[in-house]
């Protein structure tokens, strides 16, 4: 599992709802923004199992014209989803891109995941940076699952929300 490739997700997913929002701890030089950016983290997962042994059951694969079993574990990610916004007016912009992030999380959330609970602290004001934060943690749960065919073979892991498999 990459879970680098779990917040990249998380990140375009908010993008995509009008959130500016990046990884955090990226490799390149960090960009001034000019609004209120979210920084994906990821910051604790736990699993559990899913089914008997991890079986999940079984799906029809239309392109081969296979059976193939499910195996996988219930996992819940907590990420980080800080608010960061220079002044003047980062409050109020922290305000709205929060409001803007819960709406969208309540509504589908990121393929595969279904948030359960949402949390933030209180917006402060960092002198050291010049910004305005607010800690924010998103808790999700979905499944880490593996596809194998006949043969028991393993194709590949896959996070997935429930109902979705």
């Amino acid at each position: 599992m990459d879970f680098e490739r779990i917040r990249e997700r998380m990140a375009e997913y908010l993008t995509g709802q009008g959130i500016d929002a990046v990884c955090a701890y990226p490799d390149q030089r960090r960009l001034r923004r000019t609004g209120a950016v979210a920084a994906v983290s990821l910051r604790a997962c736990q699993g559990g199992p899913g089914g008997f042994q991890d079986y999940l059951g079984e799906r029809y694969d239309q392109e081969s014209g296979r059976w193939q079993e499910l195996y996988g574990r219930k996992m819940m990610l907590t990420f980080g989803l800080d608010l960061y916004a220079p002044q003047p007016g980062g409050g109020a912009e922290i305000q709205t891109a929060f409001d803007r992030m819960a709406q969208a999380l309540r509504q589908d959330g990121p393929p595969g995941l279904r948030l359960v609970e949402l949390s933030c602290g209180e917006t402060e004001f960092d002198q050291e940076a010049g910004l305005y934060r607010r800690s924010v943690e998103a808790a999700c749960q979905g499944y880490l699952y593996a596809v194998t065919e006949g043969d028991g073979a393993f194709l590949d892991f896959i996070v997935r929300g429930e109902g979705q498999i």
